[in-house]
């Protein structure tokens, strides 16, 4: 039989599996939200997960669960593609700092270097005129 016109067939994109065994584990947390991103070498994004996507709302994606449970998922999608050692590097001032850490152990991931590259201000903001009475 002939397709009905106006008829649609599914396609879908391929994921294509990279073999990289060797990557990096940005964590990227602040007092709002906590974001993880898994790259190779180069910096090419793999995987990527927030506490946004899995469906926490307001104060609770701030928390070290909120955290633990990014850094899972953002990890082991990033294991289908052969990820076996990894560099943390983390990044802000939020709850998740370690939490996130434990939670790359926790995926059977090898830990070769945790590196904290938080910005630090040199001389910060300029002070606010003094107070006249």
């Amino acid at each position: 039989m002939a397709a009905k016109k106006g008829a649609r067939t599914a396609t879908r994109k391929r994921k294509d599996i990279k073999r990289i065994e060797k990557g990096q584990v940005h964590v990227h947390t602040t007092h709002n939200n906590t974001i993880v991103t898994v790259t190779d070498l180069n910096g090419n994004t793999i995987s990527w997960a927030s506490a946004g996507t899995l469906g926490l709302k307001g104060a609770r994606k701030e928390t070290a669960f909120a955290a633990t449970e990014t850094t899972m998922k953002a990890v082991n999608e990033a294991k289908i593609h052969g990820i076996k050692k990894v560099e943390v590097f983390v990044k802000g001032t939020g709850q998740g700092r370690e939490p996130s850490i434990r939670a790359v152990q926790a995926c059977d991931v090898d830990i070769t270097m945790i590196k904290d590259v938080s910005p630090i201000p040199h001389n910060g903001c300029r002070p606010p005129k003094r107070r006249r009475l």
